[in-house]
């Protein structure tokens, strides 16, 4: 079985985010980028599939800019087997459109399994992994907190973490699964295999390529930063903050 796993490039998670002076967006020029986290433990699941037999190839497949590649030489040094990027160009990839590519992947790979993080960083949208799985017309397993693959029934079974506790779900493959942080800890890739990842051949492919047509579904008007906290207040007396609560944040 072949698995094809998702991978983002965004900006690094420990990096101070700045929006651009015009606010058109978030700066990204010269800041430093790594793979999404929820992608991260993503591959790791399909690594580990793979490593205990259940699988025989992990394809990473990424979405964007050029600079991607450098998501994908990291995916490739953890331990991935081949890399696909469909370069975008300077476009703006929205989920639905990267939903499509993904369909158009998976139908000329035929995986499977396609695993997703179940949402990027950078903008939350939490999205494409169901959209995909709709377009594909294959079962869906968000959210996942543990996998379990049974070879011979070609089945999934998927637990959850819902609000009233623990959701066990048994999907047919193919299928789409989308991880949680409690999944799995990711890897570190190593120095050689870093090394090693640098001369590898990355496919790339054009979503023209692949017919599909990177069209905006969603204008962003503006981007802007957060209101800065007021300082806070120290208060003499209980009655003082029942008093405040009532009568300024009103809410008591």
């Amino acid at each position: 079985m072949k698995i094809m796993v998702a991978v983002k490039r965004v900006v690094d998670y420990a990096v101070k985010i700045r929006v651009k002076p015009d606010k058109t967006g978030v700066e990204t020029t010269n800041v430093k980028m790594s793979m999404n986290p929820f992608c991260e433990i993503a591959l790791e699941e399909a690594l580990r599939i793979r490593e205990s037999g259940l699988a025989k190839e992990v394809v990473a497949v990424s979405v964007g800019p050029t600079q991607c590649t450098d998501t994908l030489r990291t995916a490739l040094a953890m331990g991935a087997d081949r890399a696909v990027h469909v370069d975008a160009g300077t476009a703006h990839v929205q989920p639905l459109s990267v939903a499509k590519i993904l369909r158009a992947l998976a139908q000329a790979e035929q995986p499977g399994l396609l695993i997703l993080g179940k949402q990027a960083i950078d903008d939350d949208c939490n999205q494409t992994g169901q959209m995909v799985a709709g377009l594909l017309q294959w079962p869906q397993g968000t959210f996942a907190s543990k996998v379990v693959l049974d070879k011979e029934k070609q089945k999934a079974t998927v637990e959850r973490e819902v609000d009233g506790g623990i959701e066990t779900i048994c999907l047919d493959l193919p299928a789409v699964i989308t991880t949680d942080l409690r999944l799995n800890q990711p890897r570190y890739a190593t120095l050689p295999n870093i090394m090693k990842a640098k001369s590898k051949v990355i496919k790339k492919v054009t979503p023209e390529e692949l017919n599909v047509e990177l069209r905006p579904d969603i204008e962003i008007v503006q981007v802007t930063e957060p209101p800065k906290r007021k300082a806070g207040v120290i208060l003499s007396s209980v009655d003082e903050l029942i008093d405040k609560l009532k009568n300024e944040a009103r809410v008591l």
